[in-house]
């Protein structure tokens, strides 16, 4: 037995791997210029995984986003090193031929998925995979006593070793050996996976959306059905208060145009627990706007109602840490 199964539960011999579980995986992880929908892919990693999560092989690559590379200071990716990276339409097929067929793993998944389906989509391709899997949705199905749901925190859980933290590489690299047990444990308990839809995004353009400050935006392709999320399973804690995190079940309501596709932010939202509201009302826990002046019936609502409001920035912060559900 490895060390990795020493931390957690292994799957014995007899006991048949559920047979609703997927074939295969593909953990990714990719580096950005930044997190808003124009941001670009500047490296991508990915190790795939068969059926009972052995690494069957990885793959790295830098891309040239064609712009500035953003924050160097956390990626170490400078436009020097950028300048002759191949364009992401020249890796476009490899990276496909990674993923086909296969289930997308990663730490935030929506956001890996976001920046990935933007990159098809500027390319006028679609990604071939169809499916997502957050490992901190996976943590919190697990119940593992980790203290937040960084990488840091899930990989030291597991005795993993991290060498180079925002390395695309390295950063997959430690969530397949942190997912390899947790998906054993999964399997020897026959919890069921948190999968959820990656749907493609269609018909991009470069051109504003909505308003000067909007850059650019997609449509969905026309014959997908409207979304419909499941309910949220935890009990609203009430209301946010400032200076205190987010608890899994409170209300969340959206108003005006985010930099992040709004349904997307919603997908983070509800992946990390907390209940999507399409309207305003007494019992709404917080209001996300990046225009609390603009008039909108949900901000004047929000005001009528003492309901508090931020920004998408630090409805990002508070999404990192999202406490575990109050009991009934």
């Amino acid at each position: 037995m490895t060390m990795l199964e020493d931390r957690t539960t292994a799957v014995s011999p007899g006991t048949p791997w559920p047979a609703a579980y997927p074939k295969g995986y593909a953990v990714v992880d990719v580096e950005t210029t930044g997190l808003a929908r124009d941001d670009r892919i500047i490296s991508a990693a990915v190790y795939r995984l068969d059926e009972r999560g052995e690494v069957e092989d990885h793959w790295y690559t830098l891309v040239n986003p064609e712009r500035d590379p953003g924050p160097v200071w956390i990626h170490g990716l400078t436009s020097e090193v950028l300048e002759g990276a191949p364009l992401f339409t020249d890796i476009a097929e490899e990276f496909s031929a990674r993923l086909d067929g296969r289930v997308l793993v990663a730490h935030n998944a929506v956001f890996d998925w976001q920046m990935i389906a933007r990159e098809y989509a500027r390319a006028k391709a679609e990604a071939p995979v169809r499916q997502r899997l957050c490992t901190i949705a996976l943590s919190k199905e697990l119940g593992l006593p980790l203290s937040n749901h960084k990488l840091e925190t899930l990989a030291a859980h597991f005795g993993v070793v991290q060498r180079r933290a925002h390395h695309a590489l390295d950063d997959a690299r430690v969530l397949a050996e942190a997912f390899q047990p947790s998906l054993r444990a999964a399997a020897a308990g026959n919890v069921r996976l948190p999968l959820l839809e990656c749907r493609p995004l269609t018909e991009w353009s470069d051109t504003p959306r909505i308003g000067p400050q909007a850059t650019g935006g997609y449509r969905p392709t026309s014959w997908r059905p409207a979304r419909k999320r499941p309910a949220c399973p935890y009990p609203n804690p009430g209301r946010y208060e400032d200076g205190k995190p987010l608890r899994q079940g409170m209300r969340v309501a959206f108003s005006g145009d985010t930099s992040v596709d709004r349904e997307l932010l919603e997908d983070r939202a509800a992946e990390a627990g907390l209940h999507v509201s399409t309207s305003i009302s007494r019992l709404t826990s917080l209001l996300v706007t990046n225009d609390p002046d603009s008039g909108t019936s949900k901000v004047v609502k929000a005001r009528q109602f003492g309901t508090p409001v931020v920004d998408e920035a630090a409805f990002g912060q508070l999404l990192r840490d999202v406490a575990p559900a109050t009991e009934k």
